[in-house]
């Protein structure tokens, strides 16, 4: 790879390449003289998805004989505290389960999540509904949450993340991923979703502008395909969760998956739509990422720039 001075490689110890999910979810403030940003890295505790009834169970033999469990949630609960080190960014700790992938912001006081991940058992069950929602406005600086009842259908594995299923793309404004067809179990998910989204307000009371993209495929992962990859967690048609929301906002760009599927042209116009001022760029392979469980936005984890003005910013502070 060419060498470019703008761009650091780092060689860092893990288990899974969801930097979303094990890295540091960032927050800004103003900073004491109002010329420039302060920022810090909240540092989640990490649980391989809920621990043994979560992604990686007792039944994954493969993957202990690779690796002792408890060895890989170890490993990779150090890779927030890693980054902010090697950033030299203050970090706030905290013992409140979380993976950055369940949480999505608007920079202006709103966060989305979901029911089905955040108030499972296997993340915080000494914990109600509402001690989790002060637990995310305490850390994310947030005044108010919303929740979605569950996340795309096919998620399960860890629990419906949200950025499988709705993301914030502006102001007042988010991506719901969508499908017409009633008979399908994705549609059940997102129209109940589009009903909770459409009978709130974000935090300034301001109505949302809910954009409809729709699911690739469907796509189901068979074991031949997934042998390859995932050796013994495969399991024969099981349904993929495939979605043109788990895209990157870059500075300037748009970086979101393409599945070779009939519904990859429709989801660019749709991103170059709602982000005018971004180049889109579609990457193959995501029907191989997802293979894994997630995908770009999974694999991807932003730090907002420290500059004079926060509307300076090309990207949004602190997006999920």
């Amino acid at each position: 790879m060419e060498h470019k001075s703008n761009v650091r490689v780092v060689e860092m110890s893990a288990c899974l390449v969801w930097l979303r999910d094990l890295g540091p979810s960032f927050v800004v403030r103003e900073g004491d003289t109002r010329l420039r940003r302060e920022i810090a890295g909240v540092d989640w505790q990490y649980n391989a998805y809920g621990g043994y009834n979560g992604l990686f169970g007792p039944e994954d033999h493969q993957l202990n004989r690779r690796k002792g469990h408890e060895e890989h949630i170890t490993e990779d609960n150090l890779v927030a505290r890693k980054v902010l080190e090697l950033e030299r960014i203050p970090r706030f700790e905290t013992n409140f389960v979380l993976e950055g992938g369940s949480i999505h912001v608007d920079g202006e006081g709103t966060c989305i999540t979901t029911e089905q991940c955040l108030c499972h058992g296997n993340r915080n069950p000494h914990m109600s509904k509402d001690e989790i929602e002060n637990q995310l406005k305490t850390h994310l600086g947030v005044s108010k949450v919303i929740w979605l009842p569950k996340g795309l259908y096919g998620d399960e594995m860890i629990s419906g993340h949200v950025d499988n299923i709705c993301c914030f793309t502006g102001p007042s404004t988010v991506l719901l991923s969508w499908i017409d067809d009633k008979s399908d179990p994705q549609y059940e998910h997102s129209a109940a979703a589009f009903d909770v989204l459409s009978n709130t307000t974000d935090a300034k009371g301001r109505k949302l502008d809910i954009i409809k993209i729709h699911v690739p495929g469907p796509l189901c992962m068979t074991e031949e395909v997934a042998q390859p990859f995932l050796g013994s967690v495969a399991l024969g048609q099981q349904r993929l969760a495939g979605s043109y929301v788990n895209f990157y906002i870059a500075n300037g760009g748009v970086v979101a998956p393409a599945f070779g599927d009939k519904w990859d042209e429709e989801a660019r116009k749709i991103l170059e739509k709602v982000f005018p001022k971004h180049e889109v760029v579609m990457v193959e392979g995501g029907r191989e990422i997802v293979l894994g469980g997630g995908n770009i936005h999974c694999a991807t984890q932003q730090q907002p720039a420290v500059c004079p003005h926060p509307s300076d910013a090309d990207t949004m502070e602190g997006q999920g």
